[in-house]
C-alpha cells in the first residue's frame, strides 16, 4: 500500500569504524555510565552491521571515487573519453572531472555547448565507431533533451543490428532531488530509464558503489545509464583496499545487503539507502531487526537477492524518491507478490515521493521526499507494531 508523506526531515546517518580499543572504553563509560551490558553490546553489533563495509580507517568522498574511476579507465583505455558541459576547462559543475584536462588534453576531455541533444547525438556515433564516450549531463533533468538518442540510438541499435553493433557509452550525471531547485531539477528517471529493454541503470549509494560500479559501467559493452546523487558527492564513507585497486569492479545486476535482519526487509538505492539504514538503527531500539538492501542495479534488477531476503523475513518495504506510479518499488512489489507471495505474513509497504511536482518551498519539498520516520513507521506496520 501506498504511504503519503507527512514527516519531519531526518539527515542520513553514516557509520564509521570503531577499533576494538575504542569499543572497549566505550563499553565501560557506556556501563559506568548506567547503560546495561547487554543493551550495548547490542548496539556495538547494530552499529557494526549497519556499516558493512570493509575494514579500515580510509576514507573517500563520493566525488573523489567517481573521478578517480573515470582517471584509472582513461589511464587503462585510451578509447575512453569524456564529454559534455564544463567538463574540462570548469573541471566539471561539481567537479567530478576535476584534472583531468590537464591530464589527458582536449582530444579526450570535450567541453561541448549547451546542447544534450547535439553532443549526446555524438557521443552515441562515436560508441558506433569503437570508442568508449563517458557523457555527462549537468543534471538527468537535462536529459530529456537528448532522450531519443539514449533510447532509440543507444539502447535498440544492438537488437536491431542482430548483435552487429554495440553500443559502449556512459551517461552518468546527478538525478532525483537536491534542495530547493524547482519541479524542473529534482526528478528521479531511475523508473524512466529502468523501463527501457538496451539500457543499463546503476545508481551508486556509497564512495565504494560509486568506484566500482562506474568502472564496470566504462567496461561494459553496452549502454549505462549512470544515476549519481547531487547530495552525495561530498559525503565520506569507508573504502577497502581492495576497492582502492585500478583493476576493481562491481557487478552489474548484484544487490548488496547493507545490514542483514530477520524481522523485515527494506530495499532502496542511492540517497535513500542512509535513510533505510538510519530507520533500521531505529527499528532495532524498539526490538525489530531490519535486514537493509542496496539495490546499485535498477536494471539488470538482483530479482534472487530481494527475494531470498522476503523469504526470510516474510515482510517487505520498499523505498525510493521517485514517483509511485509505475516506479522502481512497483517492479519490486510485483516482483516479489509473483515469486515469494506464500511468504509474505503481511502486505508490501511502498514509500516513494509523493504524486506530485517537486514543490520549491523547503518545507514542501521536505514533505514530499521520503524520510526516515516514513520507513520506520511502514516497518512498524508491517511487523504489526505500529500503535
Amino acid at each position: 500500500m501506498i504511504r503519503l508523506l507527512d514527516l519531519r526531515s531526518e539527515k542520513s546517518g553514516y557509520c564509521f569504524p570503531v577499533s576494538e580499543k575504542m569499543w572497549g572504553i566505550l563499553g565501560r563509560r557506556a556501563v559506568d555510565g548506567g547503560f546495561s551490558a547487554s543493551s550495548f553490546r547490542r548496539m556495538r553489533s547494530g552499529l557494526v552491521s549497519a556499516r558493512s563495509y570493509a575494514a579500515g580507517s580510509k576514507e573517500m568522498t563520493v566525488r573523489d571515487a567517481l573521478n578517480s574511476a573515470i582517471d584509472e579507465e582513461m589511464s587503462a583505455d585510451p578509447k575512453v573519453f569524456v564529454m559534455g558541459e564544463e567538463v574540462g576547462q570548469y573541471q566539471g559543475a561539481y567537479k567530478i572531472t576535476k584534472g583531468l584536462l590537464e591530464k589527458y588534453g582536449p582530444e579526450r576531455v570535450y567541453d561541448t555547448p549547451i546542447t544534450e541533444a547535439g553532443f549526446t547525438g555524438i557521443g552515441v556515433g562515436a560508441a558506433y565507431a569503437g570508442l568508449k564516450p563517458v557523457v555527462e549531463f549537468m543534471t538527468f533533468n537535462f536529459s530529456m533533451q537528448a532522450i531519443d538518442h539514449i533510447i532509440n540510438s543507444a539502447a535498440k541499435s544492438n537488437y536491431m543490428s542482430a548483435g552487429q553493433i554495440n553500443v559502449p557509452i556512459v551517461f552518468r550525471g546527478p538525478n532525483g532531488a537536491a534542495a530547493g531547485v524547482g519541479a524542473q531539477h529534482s526528478q528521479c528517471y531511475a523508473a524512466w530509464y529502468a523501463s527501457v529493454p538496451g539500457l543499463k541503470v546503476l545508481a551508486p549509494y556509497s564512495a565504494e558503489d560509486a568506484r566500482g560500479l562506474l568502472k564496470a559501467a566504462i567496461r561494459d559493452p553496452d549502454p549505462v545509464v549512470f544515476l549519481e546523487n547531487e547530495l552525495l558527492y561530498g559525503e565520506s564513507f569507508p573504502i577497502s583496499e581492495e576497492a582502492l585497486d585500478s583493476s576493481f569492479c562491481l557487478p552489474i545486476g548484484k544487490a548488496k545487503i547493507e545490514r542483514e535482519g530477520k524481522d523485515v526487509t527494506i530495499t532502496t538505492f542511492s540517497k535513500m539507502v542512509g535513510f533505510a539504514l538510519k530507520a533500521a538503527e531505529k527499528l532495532a531500539e524498539e526490538g525489530i531487526s531490519a535486514e537493509v538492501i542496496n539495490l546499485r542495479s535498477i536494471r539488470p534488477l538482483d530479482r534472487a537477492t530481494i527475494n531470498a531476503s522476503v523469504r526470510k523475513t516474510s515482510r517487505l518495504v520498499t523505498v525510493e524518491e521517485g514517483f509511485p506510479q509505475h516506479g522502481v518499488c512497483a517492479e519490486i512489489c510485483a516482483s516479489v507478490v509473483e515469486e515469494s507471495f506464500s511468504y509474505l505474513d503481511a502486505p508490501v509497504e511502498r514509500i516513494a515521493g509523493a504524486d506530485v511536482p517537486m514543490p520549491y518551498a523547503a518545507n514542501l519539498e521536505r514533505l514530499a521526499l521520503p524520510q526516515v520516520e516514513d520507513i520506520v513507521r511502514a516497518a512498524k506496520r508491517a511487523c504489526f507494531r505500529s500503535k
